[in-house]
């Protein structure tokens, strides 16, 4: 499941209308009218565009269909995800919320596909200090970083020196755990498809700070794992792949141990052994972190704070990401390249829209 990022650089906060101090923006957004494969229902308008799921329709938070976007029906603009910079305030925004300041989106179906917008308080987090920070980095911590720390801190109880295992170790939350573990002193068993280039993986991912990096294959061998581990019990496992891999997670887990399921990307059901459940006392959660983010806010605030912080001390290193640039001259065409790229294969790396300035 790759998610494609829209990176919005202008915003406008609480006024009516798409009006700033300098005149009436031109916005550019992809929209979309039905649910569907994103290559057929996406399509270009030029006026007042998580991911591929809630263009298709099988994401439980849908977005709103409206007219004002100014197309002929109801439409709406796809994109979660994003670091927006505000260029205009209403009269009753919050002094402290200037023209200049950078935020992310505190909720899902913001639209971020686009290259202007209008917004209320409630649908931003403000980024207090945007030193040492890049655009991209800013854009991509509200999912994928944020999903790996809520999972390590609010399950299973981890002190430093405990066990987690994962697999989908190479996904953009695979690798904010890795790094995340690494800087709370937790030790990881981090599993991964075999491919072409597996070598080169592993190490990548032990650079991270992966304390153990194998396959499924080699994560089916009970001794070696015990081995791994010096008998050390397994805590937690965080599941992005279902299916066998994740029946497997539930094999690996120790006494007491948490499964916590946050993604399919097998779109494949799972089991969990009975004598995992009766003998081992094993217990499974699932977590979505937009459903998290409600009534969070201010703990979510200071996750990013503190996310931001690794980042600007160097301890926390970007994940592989592609850039689609955005101008006034970018065809629909262009646009859809990383669009259907995301749709037919999986290349590990994290899709991001940069609109830049005309």
């Amino acid at each position: 499941m790759l998610r494609r990022v829209g990176l919005a650089k202008r915003v406008l906060t609480t006024n009516r209308h798409y009006s700033t101090r300098f005149g009436y923006a031109h916005s550019r957004c992809l929209v979309f009218s039905d649910f569907g494969q994103p290559e057929k229902v996406l399509k270009w308008v030029a006026s007042p565009p998580l991911c591929m799921n809630p263009i298709e329709g099988v994401y439980p938070e849908k977005p709103e269909f409206t007219l004002e976007l100014g197309t002929g029906g109801k439409s709406a603009v796809p994109g979660n995800e994003g670091l927006v910079e505000i260029v205009s305030c209403g009269s009753k925004v919050n002094p402290s919320i200037r023209p200049g300041q950078w935020a992310i989106m505190s909720g899902p179906n913001f639209g971020t596909w686009r290259t202007y917008a209008q917004a209320r308080e409630a649908n931003l987090i403000m980024i207090p200090d945007k030193e040492g920070i890049s655009p991209v980095q800013a854009a991509t911590i509200s999912v994928n970083p944020s999903t790996a720390y809520r999972m390590l801190n609010d399950f299973a109880g981890l002190e430093p020196g405990d066990y987690f295992v994962q697999n989908a170790a190479n996904s953009g939350v695979g690798r904010s755990a890795i790094q995340i573990g690494r800087l709370w002193g937790l030790k990881s068993i981090n599993i991964v498809r075999d491919r072409p280039g597996i070598q080169k993986l592993k190490e990548e991912l032990r650079s991270l700070g992966g304390t153990e990096v194998i396959t499924e294959a080699e994560a089916k061998d009970r001794r070696s794992m015990a081995k791994m581990t010096g008998g050390q019990p397994v805590k937690l496992a965080l599941n992005c792949v279902g299916g066998e891999s994740a029946t497997n997670l539930a094999r690996i887990l120790g006494q007491n141990g948490h499964l916590v399921t946050y993604g399919a990307m097998s779109k494949l059901p799972f089991s969990v052994p009975a004598s995992a459940l009766i003998f081992k006392n094993i217990h499974c959660h699932g977590f979505w972190i937009s459903a998290w983010s409600k009534g969070n806010e201010a703990v979510k605030s200071q996750m990013i704070i503190d996310i931001l912080g690794w980042i600007r001390d160097g301890k926390f290193r970007d994940i592989p990401y592609e850039i689609t640039k955005w101008s006034e001259a970018t065809g629909l065409e262009t646009l859809m390249e990383p669009v259907k790229r995301g749709i037919s294969e999986y290349s590990g790396r994290k899709g991001i829209f940069l609109m830049e300035d005309d």
